[in-house]
């Protein structure tokens, strides 16, 4: 008997949602991006990455990350547009580190898409070599990406036009 007043109940509740109006939404995002074909998928170089690669041998890195806009918008950040994005997060990018050094960056658009890309270098104290990275900033309709891939400098320009390369693949 319980059962049945149980399952009566679990019916009610269920009906009475099912006339409730609701929203559909959708978790996580999908983009496609390409990579050198000596870089493979990892975890654990950033963890606010959405997606990262590497190759230990080559000692090449890249990360990407997403910042949705609407999920920007309800944190009370709003940007005019890629130039303040990029501006805001260069600004802040490697503050601390020694010999920082950020690089003229170079804007474009490609159909709806707008881009960003600029060079970065500082000296890493901990392992006593410089690093070199190239900033991509990709802004779609949806969000704007930061596409951070990095080496040590020795090896810019073995891998700066590969690394610039990927910034203009990235589609979601």
């Amino acid at each position: 008997m319980k059962k049945i007043i149980y399952l009566g109940f679990l019916m009610l509740a269920f009906n009475a949602f099912s006339q409730q109006k609701v929203k559909e939404f959708q978790a996580g995002h999908i983009i496609k991006i390409t990579v050198p074909e000596y870089m493979t998928k990892t975890v654990g170089l950033n963890d606010d990455a959405c997606i990262q690669f590497q190759n230990l041998v080559k000692d090449v890195y890249t990360i990407v990350i997403e910042d949705n806009k609407e999920e920007l918008t309800m944190a009370e950040l709003s940007y005019a547009d890629v130039k303040e994005f990029y501006e805001d997060f260069a600004g802040d990018f490697l503050k601390d580190e020694k010999d920082r050094k950020i690089g003229k960056p170079k804007y474009s658009k490609i159909k709806d898409i707008n881009y960003v890309v600029s060079e970065a270098s500082y000296f890493d104290t901990e392992s006593n070599i410089p690093i070199y990275y190239v900033i991509g900033i990709v802004e779609t309709k949806t969000s704007f990406y930061k596409i951070l891939s990095w080496t040590t400098e020795d090896k810019k320009v073995q891998y700066k036009a590969d690394f610039e390369k990927i910034i203009f693949t990235l589609k979601d």
